[in-house]
C-alpha cells in the first residue's frame, strides 16, 4: 500500500491499534467498539490526532495540528469506514465526494531515508490529503477486493487482505483469532461432555 504500510511496527501502540496492513483502514480504527452503543473516540483532541500520525509510522515527530485537522481526520475517517463497508446509496456517494475533497490539497512531501524507508515531512493537513490520495488509490483499484471485515461479531475493524491463499478471516490473530479459537474449544468441550451424559 506505498510508502504509508512499508514499516513493520507491532499492532497496538500508543493505545491505538494498526492490524488493517494500511494506514487508510487503521485510521477507521480510531473509533473502539463502533458497533457498542457508546463508542470511544480515540481522536478527542488535535494531540491525539499527532500521536496517531506518529504512532502509524507515516512521520518520526509530531507535526502541527489544529482543531480544523481534527474535523478532517474524523470526516476522513468516516469515508473510509463507509468505503470498507461498501455502504450503498448516498452513504457511498458521500464518503467518495469526502475523500475527493480532501485529496485535492495539497499533500506532505515524501522523503527518502539513509535507511532505506519512506517518511513524510508536513503538518497535520498535508498528512491528511497524503492519506486520503492513499485511500483514493486503494478503494479505486483492484486492492478494494481484498479490504475485508474482521469475521468477529464483536469487532468492526476491517484489514486489507495480502495473505497468500486469500483467506485471512480475523484482524488479528493473536485478539479476534484466538478468542474465536478458544470459544470454539470450549463449544466442543461442551458437546463432549454433553454427549458422555447421553451414554
Amino acid at each position: 500500500m506505498g510508502y504509508l504500510s512499508a514499516k513493520q511496527l507491532p499492532q497496538d501502540r500508543d493505545g491505538f491499534r494498526f492490524r488493517g496492513g494500511s494506514c487508510v483502514i487503521d485510521l477507521a480504527a480510531t473509533l473502539r467498539a463502533r458497533l457498542s452503543p457508546a463508542p470511544l473516540e480515540l481522536l478527542g483532541t488535535p494531540a491525539d490526532l499527532g500521536r496517531w500520525l506518529v504512532s502509524s509510522g507515516m512521520v518520526e515527530s509530531m507535526p502541527e495540528v489544529t482543531p480544523d485537522d481534527l474535523l478532517v481526520a474524523r470526516a476522513l475517517r468516516e469515508a473510509i469506514y463507509a468505503l470498507a463497508a461498501r455502504k450503498g446509496g448516498a452513504k457511498i456517494k458521500e464518503a467518495r465526494q469526502t475523500l475527493n475533497q480532501i485529496a485535492a490539497g495539497s499533500p506532505a512531501l515524501p522523503q527518502f531515508k539513509s535507511d532505506g524507508t519512506a517518511m513524510l515531512t508536513g503538518s497535520g493537513n498535508a498528512l491528511l490529503v497524503s492519506l486520503a490520495r492513499e485511500a483514493v488509490q486503494l478503494f479505486g483499484s483492484d486492492m478494494a477486493n481484498l479490504v475485508r471485515k474482521c469475521q468477529s461479531p464483536v469487532c468492526a475493524l476491517y484489514f486489507v487482505d495480502t495473505s497468500r491463499k486469500g483467506d485471512r478471516r480475523w484482524c488479528s490473530m493473536s485478539a479476534c483469532g484466538n478468542k474465536a479459537k478458544a470459544a470454539d474449544f470450549r463449544r466442543r468441550q461442551r458437546r463432549s461432555v454433553k454427549a458422555g451424559k447421553r451414554k
